[in-house]
């Protein structure tokens, strides 16, 4: 069974995969979820984790790096992740030639991992239900990964008209609440899109 290590910035991205990679996978593999302190913990500490893994890494693992693309530029981020892999001497998907076993996927949420609720406003509708499926039609959120000001900030403008979190969001009961009703055949994220594929394409 193939083995996956993701590499996250922080809990709620964790409670997230938690439920959503076995929906993606039909737990067809095994993994575990590694947290960091935040997206700037992650990339101090990511070139020499990634050297450590070159050292053991088994033929049947693969590590996932999955970040927030924040204010970042989105090919400086990736093209920044993709050179401390190769650092460290391990091949990425990007790098590999067809056909070439790779050792590291660079996933890039964008902006923010919230995008990806968004993507799916059903999930949010049934954790939620004051907030309807129906504002995916608003021009704010018809195209979730071009919200802009912040997911983060719409995210929590919309749970407060609705009347839920009035004192502040608890983003790992959302993580987990969204995730838990999500559909990830029918998101609409493009970049949400792309990381379920890439595992698809692990288990295939």
């Amino acid at each position: 069974m193939m083995h996956i290590e993701f590499l996250v910035e922080e809990k709620s991205a964790e409670a997230f995969l938690t439920e959503m990679v076995p929906k993606i996978t039909e737990d067809m593999i095994s993994f575990r979820i590694i947290r960091f302190r935040g997206k700037h913990d992650l990339l101090k500490k990511l070139p020499p984790r990634l050297k450590g893994y070159q050292k053991w890494l088994p033929d049947d693992y693969v590590i996932i790096v999955l970040i927030d693309r924040d204010r970042d530029d989105c090919r400086i981020l990736k093209n920044r992740l993709e050179r401390y892999a190769d650092d460290a001497g391990l091949i990425t998907k990007t790098m590999a030639r067809h056909g070439e076993s790779f050792q590291v996927i660079n996933r890039i949420a964008v902006e923010e991992i919230e995008a990806w609720y968004f993507g799916d406003t059903n999930a949010i509708n049934k954790a939620y239900p004051r907030i309807p499926s129906s504002v995916r039609h608003k021009s704010h959120y018809r195209n979730p990964d071009s919200v802009t000001g912040g997911t983060w900030e719409h995210l929590e403008a919309l749970f407060k008209k609705f009347g839920y979190y009035r004192t502040g969001i608890r983003k790992i009961e959302v993580a987990e609440r969204i995730s838990s009703g999500m559909d990830p055949e029918h998101n609409r994220s493009h970049s949400f899109q792309v990381f379920r594929d890439a595992l698809k394409e692990l288990i295939a």
